[in-house]
């Protein structure tokens, strides 16, 4: 399969590069739910215009790498399904469902992925765990209070990726996630104790908790699904995360536990 990017996702997706001809991944474009330029949208958007061009040409099948964060499912009234109706509350997410509509429209075979919140090593710093694990190893958090966010390793979404492009019929759009979102009070609480400090702590008002419902991903892929939605894994992928970036307690301006 042809892989489009260089980033995170795309780097983990590689050692599938000789499997799924036929399919075009498209792993480029904004890595960042916060504060983000109109260019860089313009700049996925033209991208993903040609591939799809492309794939129209060649017949390939294009696979569109969505999200399932808070910012597409965490609106009253979301069911957090693939065929429900979404309210995007982020510039972010109203971004990516735009490009969705692209697709659905594009004429082409395609697959979009929902994913959620992706942690691995080659992360870059301003991402959800590279940020809180910095945050924590200098000693001072700034902790979302009310905010939610469901995990999943690299390894398990490119499991999942991998299953659901040999999949015959997996539908149109599938939601890669845990399928149960955690407090981040909760996730800091948990670093600061694998990494051995207390943080000083600053609080700002956040939204609340959210659903993304994963009942086709377990259809679909049911032996990676179990592992996932175990009692737990948030802090499984926390602790692998530390251990393959050799994530120690800062040095300084930290307490101790």
């Amino acid at each position: 399969m042809e892989i489009v990017g260089d980033g995170f996702i795309a780097r983990h997706l590689r050692p599938l590069a000789h499997r799924h001809p036929g399919a075009v991944v498209f792993a480029a474009g904004v890595s960042s739910a916060g504060s983000v330029s109109q260019e860089q949208f313009d700049r996925e958007a033209d991208l993903l215009y040609g591939t799809v061009r492309r794939c129209r040409a060649d017949g390939r099948r294009l696979v569109y790498l969505s999200t399932c964060s808070a910012g597409m499912y965490g609106a009253p009234g979301c069911p957090g399904r693939e065929d429900g109706p979404v309210y995007p509350r982020s510039a972010y997410a109203r971004h990516k469902l735009a490009l969705e509509g692209v697709l659905a429209v594009s004429g082409i075979a395609h697959l979009i992925l929902r994913t959620t919140h992706l942690v691995g090593p080659g992360q870059r710093p301003h991402q959800l765990l590279p940020s809180l694990v910095g945050q924590v190893r200098a000693g001072a958090l700034e902790v979302h209070r009310g905010a939610y966010r469901d995990l999943l390793h690299i390894d398990d979404a490119v499991r999942f990726f991998d299953a659901l492009l040999a999949a015959t019929d997996p539908g149109r759009v599938v939601n890669v996630a845990s399928g149960t979102a955690v407090p981040v009070e909760d996730i800091g609480a948990h670093l600061e104790r694998a990494l051995g400090v207390v943080a000083r702590k600053t609080y700002r008002d956040a939204a609340g908790a959210y659903t993304v419902s994963v009942e086709r991903l377990a259809a679909l892929v049911p032996d990676v699904h179990r592992r996932v939605s175990a009692p737990g894994y948030y802090r499984e992928v926390i602790d692998r995360y530390l251990r393959e970036t050799q994530a120690t307690p800062a040095d300084a301006g930290t307490e101790r536990r």
